[in-house]
């Protein structure tokens, strides 16, 4: 069987998930979990192949250990998808047209969501847990250097759901770049593309397919300490995002520092940030400030280094540091340090981002802690879902009207009956 009809079997089948009760799939959720403490053996030694190749860098290779803490992690995140709202069937908006003709909007599953991403195992588990509580198909493809833990991800998952009354058909693991070309022009059969990865390969996909596309290129956050910051919390938010996890796409790639508390401030998040092993890249202020960081460079505000680098910047207002991170930033995450509430209310106006925060690390932004249960990933896009993508940014919604016998003939002309239009609760 080729990719193609391998995909178009997976719609096919998809429509038997969709179709299941929330206890139906409640219950395979418990299936999967249960499947991978069952099969950690052979996952463990999948990992540990994977592990062993040469040359892992050190951003890619924290996020392709999948250890016992990541597991309970995942296995904890199945059970809070679980517990979510079902959505299929919700209706989301009711209105009366005319007397006992009644209009509906409800939530359905959007189909079957072609998914790639980076070497990271969990996120595997993540997303087929959003799949199958959503309701929808998935076609998979993980980062080459994840490929023998995905494998043994996807056989322990597959393996569980067969077991389970809407069978395992919804679900397929691809596993060559060759097979993500067939995936991109499978138009009719995927609804949705959700790439995580390097800017390069999102523009690329976007490029090579029309099917919707979903997704962010990277993740170029923000700090902005303000003249009204509060000083030491704005260390320990700056120092928060890069040693928790500096390959994270929510961790601040530069701190924008306002220039009338650089002068204190600056040496003091230095140190603090020097004794994490973080790298500064600076202006020439803060080169003055803290002499043994590395002098800016062109192309610097827009890097992502997905390790323990960081850039400062030395900004003079607010309104320059927006500007800043409306020009260089990704429009992911970012934050502003300020003890002024109406500065903060600016600051979340003004910044065009999916995630803005006042007050606290960007590394809150993420589907788990925002209480989605687990996401498919964060967007930047305007159109669909933004930010940390969960449940409700994997449904699409259809109209329903059920009438007896209503013409449209009797609503139009000179003597047209009117139409109530009366918004109903739901």
């Amino acid at each position: 069987m080729t990719i193609k009809e391998q995909i178009h079997q997976v719609k096919r089948q998809s429509a038997r998930l969709a179709a299941s009760s929330n206890e139906e799939r409640n219950e395979l959720l418990s299936s999967i979990a249960k499947g991978l403490l069952d099969d950690w053996d052979a996952i463990v030694r999948a990992n540990a192949l994977d592990l062993s190749a040469p040359d892992i860098p050190p951003a890619v290779r924290s996020r392709l250990v999948f250890s016992e803490e990541k597991r309970d992690a995942v296995i904890k995140g199945i059970s809070e998808v679980s517990h979510l709202p079902d959505l299929i069937g919700k209706v989301l908006e009711r209105r009366e047209l005319d007397s006992c003709f009644i209009l509906s909007r409800i939530s359905v599953p959007l189909g079957v969501i072609g998914m790639v991403f980076e070497a990271r195992p969990d996120a595997l588990v993540q997303i087929v847990s959003l799949a199958v509580k959503s309701g929808n198909g998935i076609v998979l493809k993980g980062g080459s250097e994840a490929m023998h833990t995905n494998q043994a991800l996807a056989a322990s998952i597959m393996k569980s759901a067969e077991k389970s009354t809407v069978g395992n058909g919804w679900i397929l693991l691809l596993t060559s770049r060759e097979e993500v070309g067939e995936m991109l022009t499978a138009n009719g059969d995927i609804d949705l593309i959700i790439p995580r990865g390097s800017n390069t390969f999102v523009s690329f996909v976007m490029r090579h397919t029309t099917i919707p596309v979903l997704g962010h290129s990277s993740g170029i956050c923000h700090l902005y300490v303000s003249a009204h910051a509060n000083l030491s919390m704005a260390s320990l938010v700056a120092v928060d995002p890069k040693p928790t996890y500096p390959a994270a796409c929510n961790a601040i790639e530069t701190l924008l520092v306002d220039r009338s508390v650089a002068s204190s401030f600056i040496p003091l998040v230095a140190t603090a940030l020097r004794e994490k092993g973080v790298v500064i890249h600076g202006d020439k202020e803060t080169c003055a400030l803290v002499p043994d960081s590395i002098p800016y460079k062109d192309g610097d505000w827009g890097k992502e280094y997905l390790a323990l680098e960081l850039n400062i910047h030395v900004v003079s207002s607010l309104e320059e540091a927006m500007t800043h991170i409306n020009t260089y930033g990704s429009h992911h995450t970012d934050a502003i340090i300020t003890e002024d509430k109406a500065e903060g209310e600016t600051f979340q106006r003004g910044v065009d981002s999916a995630d803005v925060f006042v007050n606290c690390s960007t590394r809150f932004s993420d589907g788990y802690r925002f209480g989605l249960g687990a996401e498919v990933g964060i967007s930047t896009s305007k159109v669909h879902a933004r930010g940390p993508v969960g449940l409700s940014g994997l449904m699409s919604s259809k109209w329903l009207l059920s009438g007896h016998g209503e013409l449209v003939a009797t609503y139009t002309g000179k003597n047209a009956r009117p139409f109530t239009h009366k918004e109903l609760p739901l």
